[in-house]
């Protein structure tokens, strides 16, 4: 089957771009480009890119010859140093990123039609403190700095008077199954719950106990991947921002005993501690744990980002997006955000990356 649309996706090894890779390889008539810093192998109707996005030379040179793209998913994204929360503050690599990599393929595809954009609930200050909810999509923002802002403001100039249109998409905490890269949530709960168990501690919740009780909402990698396939093809969201959610809330305190079940320990009373400080020094117990129950080798200080983690267990204010505009335009899929969190957290176990 020839493929009929031509999608680069950029950050495509990231806890984003390789669930929309994923995606769009399920899928015949899709062909791909992935685009990323680090080398990667070419697989069916997959060819991968490694390039540095801050290289505007370097991006021109090597996306010169992808003349017939169709769809940009533009997942890219550089942390700065420091606390989670600081994150939207690091302006200029993730504007320059993505002037980089947008203006390089609308300059050599005459084909293009979309680019999906990927922001984040830091739209309407999610990491600054309570902010209104549930979060609409045409709520105003929030003092900046934020680089959304600058992305937004780009991409809407640049687009200005073009043929192809362009969409916004924030998700809220993206969960997938993406060993060794640290930026989710999830690896620090398994690590954290393998590193008690393992000194025959309960699993506690280390966080504020206002984010103990606190809503709170994620979305999972590969439901927001089919958000995505849907954003680039649905002629309706041309222009247009979506809020992309499982679509359910959970309170930490509810779903912690579950999360014990599935490491086979007890929940303990909440302590909130500072991970960050506290799993500084396990390295080495965790290089003992690899090697005492065979574990995949893992690089301890590659695998989990705890300043990140500090970060959503010390959001002590409800988080809550309206989802009710992508129903409207006609994305109804949902997830069970309990389930999931026990589903991907076994998967961590049976692939062997935590006992």
């Amino acid at each position: 089957m020839k493929p009929e649309g031509r999608a680069v996706v950029v950050g495509s090894l990231g806890v984003i771009g390789r669930y929309i890779v994923d995606r769009l390889r399920q899928d015949e008539s899709w062909s791909t480009v992935g685009l990323s810093r680090r080398e990667a192998a070419d697989a069916p109707r997959y060819r991968h890119i490694a390039v540095d996005l801050l290289n505007r030379q370097d991006v021109e040179a090597k996306l010169a010859a992808l003349t017939d793209v169709t769809h940009i998913f533009y997942a890219a994204f550089q942390a700065a140093p420091g606390a989670a929360s600081g994150y939207a503050s690091n302006i200029a690599p993730n504007r320059d990123m993505l002037i980089n990599a947008v203006t390089a393929i609308a300059q050599s595809s005459k084909m293009l039609r979309r680019v999906v954009l990927v922001t984040g609930t830091k739209y309407y200050g999610t990491h600054l403190g309570p902010f209104k909810t549930p979060a609409r999509e045409s709520d105003p923002r929030h003092m900046p700095p934020n680089y959304y802002f600058d992305q937004i403001d780009w991409l809407t100039a640049f687009q200005r008077g073009r043929a192809w249109d362009w969409v916004e998409l924030r998700p809220q905490t993206l969960i997938g199954f993406a060993p060794g890269t640290p930026m989710s949530i999830l690896p620090a709960i398994a690590v954290y719950a393998a590193v008690s168990k393992e000194l025959g501690l309960p699993l506690r919740f280390p966080g504020k106990p206002g984010a103990y009780a606190a809503l709170y909402q994620v979305t999972e990698s590969a439901h927001f991947a089919n958000a995505a396939l849907w954003a680039a093809t649905e002629p309706r969201c041309g222009l247009e921002a979506f809020n992309i959610t499982n679509g359910d809330y959970f309170r930490w305190k509810n779903l912690w005993p579950r999360l014990a079940d599935v490491f086979e320990m007890p929940a303990g009373e909440p302590q909130a501690i500072s991970l960050t400080q506290h799993m500084a020094d396990k390295g080495g117990l965790w290089r003992a744990m690899v090697e005492t129950y065979r574990l995949e080798p893992y690089d301890y200080g590659q695998l989990v980002g705890w300043p990140f983690a500090d970060y959503v267990f010390g959001t002590d204010w409800d988080v809550m997006s309206n989802v009710t505009k992508s129903r409207q335009f006609g994305f109804h899929d949902v997830v069970d955000t309990e389930d999931m969190f026990c589903r991907l957290l076994r998967r961590f176990r049976e692939a062997r990356i935590v006992p």
